[in-house]
């Protein structure tokens, strides 16, 4: 297992463990028999989020630190980062009890993730910084390069609120107008006020925060068609 794992990371990230030890236990799941990767993961997580920063620091030499932020979240939440394992096929490698293979284990996102991110911790311990840059920025590929619009990584509210402010107008108001279901699944209602328009925008969801951002995206619909006609 240990050889076959370090000939595929050896083609997947061009690199090769000094330790090979830290290599099977960044792919050991705390499920199986042996030291988990969770410690590396932890570790994994603070490096992968520097080299991360630092990339878009300078790729974005203008942005605020709130776009900074939201650009960085979505290059390392779980869904991007299991993308990236499964990409490279480490769900093949991982180490999982017999419960976790039973049921899919190494095709769950948040063990993939973890999985990733104890990877890069094990090669910063293995080599050091550079070394696990040189692996980080190797897994992202051009995702490095071409990056998700600022602008489309702004929730509704948020953007709602900035093309207001643009336009010197009054903040939106949210009122939560109706509650249904029962307690253990409740749907929420709330709509969105905005002074100078005529009628409220509504959203519906299982969750208020969603449904104010699903009333705050209706606004902006009907903010910006009017605006344009």
């Amino acid at each position: 297992m240990a050889k076959k794992a370090e000939t595929w990371l050896n083609k997947a990230l061009d690199y090769q463990f000094n330790d090979a030890g830290l290599l099977e236990q960044a792919l050991t799941h705390r499920s199986a028999r042996g030291e988990s990767n969770e410690r590396l993961e932890f570790l994994g997580d603070a490096v992968l989020d520097f080299v991360i920063s630092e990339v878009i620091f300078l790729a974005f030499p203008a942005a605020p630190e709130g776009d900074l932020s939201r650009l960085r979240a979505s290059l390392v939440k779980d869904t991007s980062l299991a993308a990236l394992a499964a990409d490279i096929g480490l769900g093949e490698h991982l180490i999982l009890g017999s419960g976790e293979r039973k049921t899919g284990g190494h095709r769950r996102e948040s063990i993939l993730a973890d999985a990733l991110e104890a990877i890069f911790g094990a090669v910063y311990l293995d080599a050091g910084f550079d070394a696990a840059a040189k692996v980080i920025e190797k897994t992202f590929g051009d995702r490095l390069e071409v990056f998700p619009s600022i602008e489309s990584l702004r929730d509704p509210k948020t953007r709602l609120q900035e093309w207001l402010q643009a336009r010197q107008m009054d903040l939106p108001d949210y009122e939560l107008t109706e509650v249904t279901g029962k307690a253990h699944r409740q749907t929420f209602e709330v709509s969105c006020s905005v002074s100078g328009v005529s009628s409220p925008t509504r959203g519906v969801s299982t969750t208020r925060r969603n449904a104010e951002q699903e009333s705050a995206q209706e606004m902006l619909f009907k903010l910006t068609e009017d605006s344009d006609s």
